[in-house]
């Protein structure tokens, strides 16, 4: 009888590269649930929609009529009750997508990866058997913010103040993934971890 593919954690700093080494593991015949992208989808679920509306007022609409993401961040970023509201609402509802994601994959495939920036945070940790912590330096993940969302170092050190410490994420995983600039390198990683995997497996 067939295995189920193992379910891989990606967990790490803000900057990271999370996202792109979820990349990797889809060119390397992985799926790949990315649990931000689930939670956009379910904000454009009509009944999300009404309810948010209904705690927050339009306010939290866009110009379209959409869910702005960038307004509900602010209200929940430093209210806990706001933000367990939220995600009451959102990860049931994206956790259902990730399991159909993962229930939907071919014959063959080497793995089920969560791509999500609070793996551990919203106890997604739980499903994993493997986790891996995607680690680059804070000047190299400064970088990347500046360039990719304009943070100043302040507003990361703010973000990232919310989060788990780094070193309790890094102590949680099984497997630490260097990602500085260096795709190839990634690659191989990536490459070493799953044979590793599978052959543990085996055992």
């Amino acid at each position: 009888m067939n295995r189920k593919p193992p379910i891989i954690g990606l967990t790490g700093g803000i900057g990271s590269g999370k996202s792109a080494v979820a990349s990797v593991f889809l060119e390397h015949g992985c799926i790949v649930a990315n649990a931000d992208e689930n939670a956009k989808a379910v904000l454009l679920d009509s009944e999300v929609r009404d309810t948010l509306v209904e705690w927050w007022g339009e306010k939290i609409l866009n110009i379209d009529g959409h869910i702005d993401r960038t307004v509900i961040a602010d209200i929940v970023f430093e209210d806990d009750a706001a933000l367990q509201k939220l995600e009451s609402l959102i990860h049931p509802r994206a956790r259902q997508m990730q399991e159909a994601q993962f229930a939907a994959a071919p014959e063959g495939t080497r793995g089920l990866v969560i791509d999500a920036p609070l793996l551990i945070e919203a106890g997604l940790d739980s499903l994993c058997e493997i986790i891996v912590y995607v680690e680059a330096s804070r000047e190299i993940r400064l970088n990347r913010v500046q360039k990719t969302r304009d943070w100043t170092a302040g507003e990361l050190d703010r973000r990232e103040a919310a989060q788990l410490p780094l070193d309790t994420k890094r102590n949680k995983a099984d497997y630490v993934l260097i990602n500085e600039g260096e795709l190839d390198e990634v690659h191989r990683q990536v490459k070493q971890l799953l044979e590793d995997m599978n052959n543990r497996r085996r055992i």
